[in-house]
């Protein structure tokens, strides 16, 4: 039995009802769920289907407006175009373990969070709170916990900040 779920679940604006679920509408977390499927299905083609036609196919087999131009199709494609970059990145602070024997959605989950973090417009404490959630949702049982080391050592490594308080003062809307 296979354990297939809706991807507009995982939005919280959803309320799973006809009316098309609207970007404008969408949530920062709910943004990056976004963007998890996007690369999620980018890594299922091993990257020879185009963003774009990842994002219409999503579009309209969920019923979720998905504008090419929007935040999170350039920044996944960013990603995507980065990935090689990230993983390098990410190899000191992966303590004993290589980076092929991190599971799919884990990895894809650190690519996201440490592409942002390297953009310094989110609070370092915001990214890895995020990370942590999406982790929880979608990667492998307590791969947040390790999500939550490795992103704060990279955090520490290149002197992020992690004030705590910063964490309320951001991601309400896009």
């Amino acid at each position: 039995m296979t354990n297939s779920r809706d991807p507009r679940d995982f939005f919280e604006t959803s309320d799973c009802g006809d009316e098309p679920i609207l970007y404008t509408n969408l949530s920062r977390r709910d943004v990056r769920s976004l963007m998890f499927h996007l690369l999620y299905a980018a890594e299922s083609f091993d990257y020879q289907s185009s963003l774009n036609a990842i994002a219409e196919n999503l579009s309209r087999g969920f019923n979720i407006e998905i504008p090419l131009q929007s935040d999170a199709v350039l920044q996944a494609e960013r990603i995507m175009e980065d990935r090689e970059k990230l993983d390098q990145a990410m190899l000191p602070f992966l303590s004993n373990w290589r980076l092929e024997r991190i599971g799919v959605c884990t990895k894809l989950v650190l690519r996201m969070a440490l592409w942002e973090l390297q953009q310094e417009e989110t609070p370092a404490t915001v990214v890895i709170n995020e990370a942590i959630e999406l982790a929880k949702c979608f990667a492998e049982k307590d791969a947040y916990k390790f999500v939550n080391g490795v992103l704060d050592e990279f955090a520490k490594a290149h002197n992020y900040s992690l004030d705590k308080q910063e964490v309320a003062e951001d991601d309400q809307q896009v």
